[in-house]
């Protein structure tokens, strides 16, 4: 879960109501998550709702109440020792989410949505975490608890931040393992902090199946004809030097579809079956002929 600087944004535009729409649905997601999902089997998913969940079940006390008790210290120290890097949005959204779940709670109870399944639950939990928590990121704003936690042990530490979050939501699990002595709940725990992580992702990035290509070969010149001409896309010549015997060597570089690629591959392998192809997923592509940067920018 990576941090967002504190940005002003001027009150009642559109990119301000779209920002606190977010906030406001992704909360409200997050809530959902804890009532229907996470909180019946006593699943601990890291953070200060982990913790919340563990004294529920042994004080009886209300999860979202008890886990804005938590984020607001948090996020105060963090304030202190860190700047102003969270704003007014991250307590917005920590508030609304603690709200919506003690507002849920009450209307619905503490029953699960699917009564005899912690896994169903698990995965289904771990993914409307993850889809709560990636709107909010999207708003610039972070989900408070164990992401600001970790944020202040890195300015000391210098541990890396992804790690530090890892080692806080663990801990928290284990927490919950000591608790509840039961070895399933840190199991379907993890589960659900994966799932989540890998959503949140998805959120963030979109799912793209389009791929990066770094081709050598010493048809270069055909290959660069098929891929302007035929399949329309661009690239970039790299100057670069065999390993082996020193000779100069030129490698495109071009991202493609999954279609294009097979229609590439076909015809490189036509021409010259010795050419060296790597190919990997884009994750993001951003720039001409794809999603532009101020696109990406304006979501």
């Amino acid at each position: 879960m990576a941090p967002f600087f504190f940005l002003k944004e001027k009150p009642f535009t559109k990119k301000w109501f779209i920002s606190y729409s977010l906030i406001l649905l992704g909360s409200f997601i997050l809530a959902i998550s804890f009532v229907f999902f996470i909180t019946p089997y006593k699943i601990v998913p890291g953070g200060a709702y982990g913790i919340s969940i563990v004294l529920h079940y042994l004080f009886g006390t209300p999860v979202g109440t008890v886990a804005l008790a938590l984020d607001i210290p948090i996020t105060i120290i963090g304030i202190k020792v860190l700047g102003p890097r969270f704003g007014f949005k991250t307590v917005f959204g920590f508030s609304l989410t603690a709200i919506f779940t003690d507002t849920l709670t009450y209307f619905w109870g503490s029953e699960p949505l699917v009564k005899g399944d912690a896994l169903l639950s698990s995965i289904f939990g771990g993914v409307l975490l993850g889809l709560g928590i990636g709107l909010i990121f999207k708003a610039k704003a972070t989900s408070g608890g164990s992401d600001v936690l970790a944020m202040i042990i890195h300015k000391y530490t210098k541990i890396p931040l992804g790690l530090l979050m890892i080692y806080v939501d663990s801990v928290v699990v284990l927490f919950g393992l000591i608790i509840f002595r039961d070895w399933k709940i840190p199991l379907y725990s993890w589960i659900v902090i994966f799932i989540t992580g890998k959503v949140i992702d998805i959120v963030l990035e979109g799912i793209s199946y389009d791929k990066s290509l770094f081709i050598i070969s010493e048809k270069h010149a055909e290959i660069r004809e098929k891929i302007l001409n035929n399949l329309n896309r661009g690239g970039t010549y790299i100057e670069g030097k065999g390993m082996y015997n020193l000779m100069d060597r030129k490698i495109i570089f071009t991202v493609v579809s999954r279609r294009e690629l097979a229609i590439l591959e076909e015809y490189i392998h036509q021409i010259d079956p010795k050419a060296f192809l790597t190919v990997t997923n884009a994750t993001e592509i951003l720039g001409e002929g794809f999603k532009s940067l101020d696109e990406k920018v304006s979501e």
